[in-house]
């Protein structure tokens, strides 16, 4: 494999591109593909089957194109298929995972509040995650159904928007959280108006730059980091509605691309 191939992330949609800014702003050499499984947004709401069945979707096209390593920006697909998904292929995968023990190293009162989607929160993965690492703190979980799709919407600054936050934020706020950690790629990209509504003092985690480091780390450790090559533009696929998507990934990524449709393919 060259340094000089590509790294492939996916999400259930636009979400994974706030860990693509990550990886951007600490490799900016590396080439990198994405894939917004939009049609089937959000993966919290499915049956991890099916989860399972579109993360392989997924790999594979980025496999296709020459990824060198992946990245499952989603939450949900790392509680659900992972552990398939690391079985199946011999590349790095990195995954994300809410910043539980981020958290928990800098809260001062020791109430933590977490805003991710139900299939995350009801994952094993999730309840490993508060064994290991919250031990010593109260967290607070709270799922937000319809957030993602408002999210995919692109109107971020809608009422709708700002009713859904405030109605997952009152139960974290009455608990006196602070420390709110954001379980889903999608939200950091409304993190702003998040941080806003969250209440004075509280501080706000997540887990793209993290991931970020890993890749790196993992790259580093197989001689693929790409240190010298201009990156190629950046290459997207969407399997939602491309007219809609084309406008909202682009408002979101900051520059012109070209999105192209993801190849339908049956399950193996």
């Amino acid at each position: 494999m060259s340094p000089s191939a590509p790294i492939g992330v996916f999400d259930s949609g636009l979400g994974g591109l706030s860990v693509l800014h990550e990886i951007r702003q600490l490799m900016p050499h590396e080439s990198l593909c994405y894939i917004a499984d939009s049609h089937y947004a959000p993966y919290g709401e499915k049956p991890h089957t099916l989860i399972c069945q579109r993360s392989i979707v997924c790999v594979d096209w980025l496999i296709e194109q020459g990824a060198k390593a992946i990245v499952v920006a989603c939450n949900t697909a790392t509680a659900a298929a992972i552990g398939p998904l690391r079985a199946r292929y011999t590349l790095p995968i990195i995954a994300m995972e809410p910043a539980i023990k981020p958290a928990g190293e800098i809260t001062r009162t020791g109430r933590v509040g977490v805003l991710a989607t139900a299939g995350t929160l009801s994952s094993k993965k999730y309840e490993s995650l508060l064994r290991q690492h919250a031990r010593h703190i109260s967290v607070i979980s709270q799922a937000c159904p319809g957030l993602v799709e408002v999210i995919e919407s692109g109107d971020f600054s809608s009422v709708a928007l700002r009713e859904l936050l405030d109605q997952y934020l009152a139960p974290l706020r009455q608990a006196q959280i602070d420390t709110l950690i954001l379980g889903c790629t999608h939200y950091p990209l409304i993190r702003s108006l998040i941080t806003e509504r969250a209440g004075e003092g509280v501080a706000v985690v997540e887990s793209g730059s993290a991931v970020a480091r890993r890749l790196q780390q993992q790259l580093a450790e197989r001689d693929l980091l790409n240190l010298q090559a201009k990156p190629s533009p950046l290459r997207c696929w969407s399997s939602g509605e491309l007219q809609t998507q084309q406008s909202l990934l682009q408002s979101v990524w900051g520059a012109p691309l070209l999105l192209h449709a993801l190849p339908t393919f049956s399950y193996s």
